[in-house]
């Protein structure tokens, strides 16, 4: 009973900085998008070789397992950081009955199902298709965040028009094909996170000329929803397509010195960076299309 006074004398302070908290969930979001490559990228994904101990005796990492239990011990600490983060927003929010709200508890809960879906790359030895879902729902994660943000501070403007709204959902899903067939290219890629853990098999080349194709009509449709949200007078949704543009480019750039460059792991980490920026822009431009009043 104790406790549940305590949380309630937290609300009004945390209610204060209700901001700060919901760009703390993005941050964080994005973080655990870049440590999780940094496993991969390390060959530390399974450090701890099982799931929810981090061996058979122990649930924390032990010398005998070296850095690469460390650091995959420490991704896994970092998974309370975002919960607490999680939590302390939700109790910001929690006398808003909205929205806001709403989504504010999707990333709450989604963050405990997001570890155990990490459990299971784990026990099935890093299984190249479910390493591919554990990132998508973190990318996921990052849109459901920068949803928020644009409730709580997003400009006033009317409903974009249906043109612009057409290609921004045409942006967003192709989008998300690009994000998906990304994770196909790591899946078929050296970088396995394990050198015991099996690959999908698909030639690497191949899939990431398909990705390739696809970051192009990515970024074609972008350039075409920034034209016609400008001639539509949709200038937020014309200002953050620009942006999703840059970020899209730059990326772009980043794949394709990566490829030439025979993956090495510097660039490979900037690109998942880069992926979950992808994936805040994307959200951003399609909420920009819909209605807001003002400061809510």
């Amino acid at each position: 009973m104790s406790t549940t006074f305590r949380i309630v004398d937290l609300q009004p302070a945390l209610a204060a900085r209700t901001v700060p908290l919901a760009w703390a969930n993005l941050v964080a979001n994005i973080l655990i998008v870049v440590t999780g490559g940094a496993v991969r990228l390390t060959g530390s994904g399974l450090g701890c070789p099982t799931w929810p101990k981090c061996t058979d005796q122990s649930y924390t990492a032990h010398s005998a397992l070296g850095v690469h239990g460390v650091i995959e011990f420490g991704n896994r600490l970092l998974t309370y950081v975002l919960l607490f983060i999680a939590l302390a927003f939700v109790v910001a929010v929690w006398r808003r009955a909205d929205r806001v709200r709403t989504l504010g508890l999707v990333v709450l809960g989604g963050i405990p199902a997001q570890a155990v879906v990490g459990g299971i790359t784990v026990l099935t030895d890093l299984n190249p298709w479910i390493v591919a879902g554990h990132l998508l729902v973190s990318m996921a994660m990052v849109g459901v965040c920068t949803s928020i943000i644009d409730d709580l501070t997003g400009p006033a403007r009317s409903t974009a028009s249906a043109g612009s709204r057409r290609l921004a959902w045409a942006t967003f899903a192709v989008g998300w094909v690009v994000l998906w067939l990304g994770t196909v290219v790591t899946g078929s890629g050296p970088h396995s996170g394990d050198l015991s853990s099996r690959r999908t098999g698909l030639n690497p080349e191949v899939v990431s000329h398909v990705h390739g194709f696809s970051v192009w009509l990515l970024v074609a449709l972008t350039v075409a929803l920034v034209v016609a949200s400008r001639r539509s007078g949709d200038r937020w949704v014309a200002t953050f397509a620009s942006a999703l543009l840059v970020v899209e480019l730059a990326q772009g750039l980043i794949g394709y010195v990566q490829f030439f460059t025979d993956l090495p792991e510097i660039l490979v980490g900037a690109h998942m960076l880069g992926a979950a920026l992808v994936a805040a822009g994307l959200a951003r431009v399609v909420v920009t299309t819909r209605a807001r009043v003002g400061a809510v």
